[in-house]
């Protein structure tokens, strides 16, 4: 079983998409693509690179695993810390894991100082996300209650009232069915199902995972 502190939700990049932006004639376009490894992700900014190889940069950035474990940046060639390290602290800031993302500037012929660049590459990055699904991860448990006839229709309001589906069951001389919750919605559940079917019903905790609570639209 794994520790409190490393049971907090967190999101995760369902589906990429693109955003783009106009600053004083400059373009920035934001490609965003889920990545599962640094390998994934080093592949992903080269094949943009070699889509926009005509523009003035292509800066990155990347944040892999539940904790954000592996994390990475580059500027491209503008300043140091006005691209990548700003692109990285919108993806770290909206806490969304296993994503990367490329923001290619075409320049406009002005020049945005550092302050104007920080906003812009991080801006592409937040209307990029806009165009994204993405899902908000929960830590939790999956349940098998088995009960008799009698008990069921008891349990399913409970469940109902508490708004947690079935994810499958089986009727047989019993009923057996399977719930996913979050981990600490188990115990008060177990409860009230125990008084609710005076103790008839068998419970049991299959295995505890991250599971997708809700999709999200940042």
């Amino acid at each position: 079983m794994e520790q409190r502190e490393n049971m907090e939700p967190y999101r995760m990049l369902l589906e990429g998409g693109e955003g783009e932006l106009i600053e004083k004639k400059s373009r920035f376009i934001a490609t965003i693509r889920r990545v599962e490894s640094e390998e994934e992700a080093v592949s992903f900014i080269e094949e943009m690179k070699k889509k926009y190889w005509d523009a003035t940069h292509n800066c990155s950035a990347f944040v892999i695993g539940r904790k954000a474990e592996l994390t990475r940046c580059s500027d491209d060639g503008e300043p140091s810390q006005t691209a990548g390290r700003p692109m990285l602290e919108v993806l770290l800031g909206e806490e969304i894991r296993n994503i990367a993302v490329v923001v290619t500037r075409y320049f406009g012929g002005t020049l945005l100082g550092t302050g104007g660049l920080v906003r812009a590459y991080s801006g592409a990055v937040k209307e990029g996300l806009k165009h994204c699904r993405i899902a908000a991860m929960r830590y939790g448990v999956r349940l098998k209650i088995q009960t008799d006839y009698n008990g069921i229709g008891k349990i399913q309001y409970l469940l109902g009232k508490k708004n947690i589906p079935i994810e499958k069951a089986d009727y047989t001389d019993v009923v057996v069915i399977q719930v996913l919750l979050a981990k600490e919605d188990a115990a008060g559940l177990k409860k009230e199902i125990t008084e609710a079917t005076n103790g008839r019903a068998e419970l049991e905790e299959m295995e505890e995972l991250y599971y997708i609570d809700k999709e999200e639209r940042l």
